[in-house]
Parts: structure tokens; sequence; C-alpha cells
């Protein structure tokens, strides 16, 4: 599992540290971090190759400086732009220039050629200090790294980040390798894809038995949720998961939510709507009856893909909300709700555990009050105001339970921006609900699980919510993560 802490959490461990190491020790290993990494990417032979370092104040600027020195002793040809002298971090100026580094001002004519030129760009403009936007200046050095081909190496956090929300105000250095320190910064996980690589260097800080901020699955985290079924295993002991979805509108939406459960390895899936005809001619091992009174014992139940929100979706939602079981509401079950946010109070009263899965639209309807302009607080929020866990769709899906606790997932793919793929999202957060995960862990392994499998279908080229079934499937222990 991947831990992110904030701000605060960072500056207290690196106190300790500097209390215990000096800061001048912690300098020097953060430089070499950032050099090694450098010296690891950039192809043989390195000498003659062409390092650019970005440099602001304080020791974000040292570490590029000292990075730099150590670069330039490799044989790079190592140029510092300089945002503003006097703020400069004096050692680390000092060695660069011993080391035989080239020092400019960002307003000298020779920093554009050394970044168009340029093999590697090192960003030290400023650190987990500042909020976002840049300064003019510092933005117009970015903007022209950010539209070079050279290896971006960002110190720490890249510049233009917020570091404890991932937001970005205008212009924000587009890393492809991010060398953090002490722990990981929750906006490195936010942030889309603008910190590339991240590379967590402890550097002395120990972050040991800090809560995390933010967690995010990985293939290995995944493997520990989902183990194989042991030998005593039955169908039983797998989960039972229902599913209330389709209409006649939207009868593949039922098919879709199914697959995704069976994928899933639970024990038994029961689908109970107007679809059982064509969810069974599918996929034969799910039992189907028209009614979810019918069903029988399922262990959570998922509502709401392709339902409809008329006739007698209201009584079914109403129904399935009533069951002392995990539920899932998604699409039209969302849409229901928004209008009747009673039915959600309620299952608040009985402390029920629901899951919620909104894109952002769907977000602004069932929380019309919370801005989605910091989308880690806004969901956070919302599990907190809902009661339930809040599973908020998008390139960087986050879940937020009513405690909370917070995860993002970092497994996706554009191939998932095609209808009906979110169905599947439903069925395999329904069968880890039913097999007994707390709904953090199952909405954030199923996520997680879901994205792989649409990185998986993008390999294949071949396009469709459909293609995800065949891709769900947890890495092999030991495997290299995608």
């Amino acid at each position: 599992m991947i831990e992110a802490y904030t701000v605060e959490q960072i500056r207290a461990v690196e106190a300790l540290a500097r209390s215990r190491d000096g800061d001048a020790t912690l300098m020097r290993r953060a430089s070499f971090a950032v050099a090694a990494e450098v010296a690891d990417r950039v192809p043989f032979p390195h000498p003659g190759r062409r390092v650019v370092l970005l440099v602001g104040a304080g020791n974000n600027g040292g570490d590029a400086l000292y990075a730099g020195a150590f670069l330039r002793r490799r044989g790079m040809a190592v140029t510092a732009a300089l945002l503003n002298p006097a703020t400069l971090h004096p050692g680390g100026l000092a060695a660069l220039r011993r080391a035989g580094g080239r020092v400019l001002v960002h307003d000298d004519p020779g920093v554009g050629t050394a970044i168009r030129h340029a093999d590697v760009i090192v960003d030290g403009i400023v650190g987990i200090g500042a909020a976002p936007p840049l300064r003019d200046d510092a933005a117009r050095l970015v903007g022209d790294a950010n539209a070079t081909d050279a290896l971006r190496v960002a110190v720490d956090l890249p510049s233009g980040i917020e570091p404890d929300t991932g937001r970005i105000r205008g212009v924000a250095f587009l890393a492809d390798v991010t060398v953090t320190f002490g722990g990981i910064k929750v906006g490195l996980l936010i942030a889309d894809q603008q910190a590339g690589t991240i590379v967590s260097v402890p550097i002395g800080m120990d972050m040991t038995g800090r809560p995390a901020e933010v967690i995010a699955m990985t293939d290995g985290s995944l493997q520990q949720l989902l183990p194989p079924p042991a030998p005593a295993s039955d169908k039983y002991s797998g989960g039972l998961v229902g599913i209330v979805a389709g209409s006649t509108g939207y009868p593949g939406a039922a098919v879709l939510c199914a697959g995704g459960a069976v994928r899933t390895r639970p024990g038994m899936v029961r689908y109970a709507g107007p679809q059982a005809g064509a969810v069974v001619a599918r996929w034969p091992e799910v039992v189907a009856v028209d009614s979810p009174a019918d069903a029988g014992k399922v262990q959570a139940w998922v509502i709401g893909p392709g339902m409809s929100t008329e006739g007698q979706a209201i009584t079914l939602l109403r129904w399935v909300l009533g069951q002392d079981v995990p539920v899932l509401v998604d699409a039209d079950g969302l849409t229901i709700l928004a209008g009747m946010p009673s039915l959600l109070q309620t299952r608040r009263r009985a402390a029920q555990p629901t899951v919620l899965t909104p894109h952002d639209r769907e977000f602004a309807r069932l929380f019309p009050d919370i801005e989605l302009d910091d989308r880690l607080a806004a969901v956070r929020r919302a599990a907190w105001v809902s009661g339930a866990t809040v599973l908020l769709k998008g390139h960087r899906t986050l879940i937020a339970d009513p405690g909370g606790q917070a995860a993002v997932n970092l497994s996706g793919s554009s191939w998932l921006a095609s209808a009906g793929t979110g169905d599947v999202l439903s069925g395999v957060i329904g069968s880890l609900l039913a097999a007994g995960l707390p709904p953090l862990l199952a909405a954030s392994g199923g996520a997680f699980l879901h994205g792989r499998a649409g990185q998986r279908a993008q390999r294949t080229g071949r396009f469709g919510a459909h293609e995800l079934w065949d891709h769900l499937q947890v890495a092999p222990s030991g495997s290299i993560s995608e």
C-alpha cells in the first residue's frame, strides 16, 4: 500500500531529523539522491550531457545546486538558471561553482538556449512551503522546460503543484520523475500524471507510526486483499452479491454489471430485475429472478446501473437501502438519491455501510453545496455529510469514508472513457463488498482492479466495456506493476 502525507506531517518528521543529523547532512543525502536518479536515467556516456537546473530560494534550490555539483563531477555540462540570486542557498551555489558549473540569472539570453538544448532539466524552484500559482519568471522557465524533450526531474515536488491537494493554478513543472524526501506528499498522488514516476527517499526521515493522510492500492496490496480461494472454500465463503440493474431501455447495463461481479471471484452472483434472461444467457452461473425480494440471501447489493428513474425504480431503491448489508449505489440510483436525499439519511441513521460512485456531474447533483475545486476536500466532505463511502470518478479517482480516511486510485487508462465501464466497476466493487472487505478497501481495490483491466484492454487495441471482463485479474506475486 502506498501511503502519502501532508506537509504538516512531513515537516514534523523533518524537524526531528534535522535536530539529530543536521541540515547539511539531510541536504547532502537529498541532493545525492536526485543526482543518482539523473545518472541512472541518462544514457552513457555521461560526459558532455547537458543539464539545466531551475533554481529557486531556500533548501529546494540548494538541493538542486548540490545535485548539479555531483553531476558536474561526472562530466556533465551543468547550467544553473537562478530565479533570485539574493535568496539562493549559498553553500549549494559555491559547490556548483567549485565543480565548474555555469551560473546564469533567469533573464540571461543564454538560459533559453540552454533549456532548449538540455538533456536533463532539474526543477528546484519551489518546494512544499510554496503554494501556486508560480510567479511570472518561474512560470516562464517552467513553460519553456515543459516544451522540451529533455528528461525532467523534480526535486521533492514539481513546482506549481499544491502539496496537500494536488491542485494546479497556472503552469506547473511536468516531471518525468519526482524525487521526494521523507515521505510521499498527498499532492503527488492526486495531481494527475504531473509528478511522473515518484521515487521516495527517506534521507533519515522516519514516517513509521504516522497515520497516512491518503492511501493508494498497488498490485501487491490488491493481491493481499484478494488471495486465491482456500482449499475448504465453497460458494458461500466467497461472498454472495446481489445486483439490481438494467431496464427495457438499458438492457446491457445489467449484463455488464453482472460480468464485473462474476469476474471478480465472488461465491455467487444473484441478479434481480427485468433483464434476467439476458444476464443468464451471457452468465449462466448467475442466479436470476425478477425481484430483489425473491433473490434470497446476499452479503452486499449493487443497485442503479441502467435501472432508470421511473416506474418501480424508487421502490426498488428504497427496498435495497432498507437491507442490513453493504449497498453500492451507482448511476440512476444516484439520480434518484439526488432527488430524495431522505433515503440516504435514513440509511445513515441506521449506520449501514453504503458506497456511492458518482462522476463529477452526479456528484454536483448529490452534493450541490460542495465545490469540486479541491477534489480531495470535496470527497471527504461528501462522505462525512452522507455517512457513506464516496468514490468520485475521474482520471485520479478519489475515495473517502465517513471517518475521513481517503484513497486515490493510480491505475487506469483513457480506454475507460466509454459507455458501460462504470457498470462493470459497480459489479467489481459489489463483489468485493460481498467478500467482506470494508467499504473503503472494497472501493479502492475495485477501482484499482478496474483501472488495471483498462490498461490491459488498451494494449489489445479493442474498445468496449465488455472487453474489461477478460482483464479483471489480480497480478501474480512478484509481477511488475503496469
